[in-house]
């Protein structure tokens, strides 16, 4: 008994090691004058992209700006996601600030997505207490395919071959779960959330069939909310899925915890772009302050000191991620399909 005890302070301990090592290389100092280009361009080529559309008018072209105004979208909602892990401040309100604003321009409840991610990152993919883990259209372990009726045991069957699909209805999700969390009244900042939405809304749908006709606008809303879901869902899937869950009542202590259930990718600055930082799954769970571009030189710290304590740390290249779900989620609804061949 003495001997656990000692072990599991010994592992907390290792996290605390860890922490010292990161604060020495200063990489949980705040990085203002970068979130202040990212921000500043952002907008400016948000707004900039605003104009090239009611210059180019009621036009089938108009499909390619859908394509752009998802990649924009879904860069907006990642500085909506660094404001909620107070990245850029030190402080709440400034944060905040910022993380409503950008919650406002892409429709999004910022109050309800940061409720739903700090639950996430407390229980990263633990069978129970996170969220990630409880999609209805989605099983990602067995016995929760298992307990799907209907349709939605149909799903979970062919969930894989559904799966970048699915991503297609993301944005609405996002879109409606905001809705659905600001009408119950669940946050404090319920009429400014309320506000932002419906002017949202209203000037989205405003300046798109002002400037395009009703089929125009109809495929554009339809191509843009559908890239911007499957956009936000490639960002943020390959993070955790695939990765081993944990059931309740697990003695992993916070390092292991949030190191074995999170996978990096690899792959250039280009990726880092790409997904955001969240690339860095790893370290930005273990660090969730730890501002966007510290990551890249935290990973090399993290990586080398896991390698020494010989945990398991997981990264591969982008597509294999992508490979790691699907191989997942196939693994998951598996027992349905046996069923369905023995039923057969």
């Amino acid at each position: 008994m003495t001997s656990v005890s000692s072990q599991r302070r010994s592992e907390a301990g290792d996290f605390a090691t860890l922490s010292r090592e990161i604060r020495g290389a200063g990489l949980l100092e705040r990085r203002r004058g970068y979130y202040l280009a990212r921000i500043v361009g952002n907008l400016a080529v948000f707004a900039a992209g605003w104009v090239v559309f009611v210059a180019i008018g009621d036009s089938w072209w108009q499909l390619l700006m859908a394509v752009f105004f998802a990649v924009m979208f879904t860069q907006l909602a990642f500085i909506g996601h660094d404001a909620g892990h107070k990245q850029i401040f030190r402080g709440r309100h400034g944060n905040d600030a910022v993380g409503y604003l950008h919650g406002g321009l892409v429709g999004l409840s910022y109050e309800w997505w940061v409720g739903k991610h700090t639950r996430h990152h407390a229980n990263p993919n633990h069978e129970d207490d996170d969220p990630d883990l409880h999609i209805p259209a989605l099983a990602f372990t067995r016995d929760q395919a298992r307990t799907k009726r209907g349709l939605l045991r149909w799903m979970a069957r062919h969930q894989a071959a559904l799966f970048f699909p699915l991503l297609l209805l993301e944005g609405l999700n996002l879109h409606w779960s905001s809705i659905k969390h600001v009408w119950r009244g669940d946050g404090r900042a319920r009429r400014l959330e309320a506000g932002l939405l419906i002017a949202h809304l209203v000037g989205y749908l405003t300046v798109v069939f002002t400037v395009l006709s009703p089929l125009t606008g109809l495929a554009f809303i339809a191509v843009h909310q559908g890239l911007w879901g499957v956009y936000m869902g490639c960002s943020f899937a390959p993070n955790h899925k695939g990765m081993p869950t944990l059931p309740p009542g697990h003695q992993l202590d916070y390092l292991r915890k949030q190191v074995l259930t999170s996978r990096n990718v690899y792959g250039g600055r280009w990726v880092d772009f790409v997904l955001g930082g969240l690339n860095y799954q790893i370290e930005h769970h273990l660090f969730p302050t730890m501002p966007r571009p510290n990551l890249r030189r935290a990973q090399v710290i993290v990586q080398d000191f896991c390698a020494r304590h010989r945990i398991d740390y997981a990264q591969c290249g982008l597509v294999r991620s992508y490979q790691h779900v699907l191989h997942h989620l196939r693994d998951a609804g598996a027992p349905l399909r046996h069923k369905e061949a023995k039923a057969a």
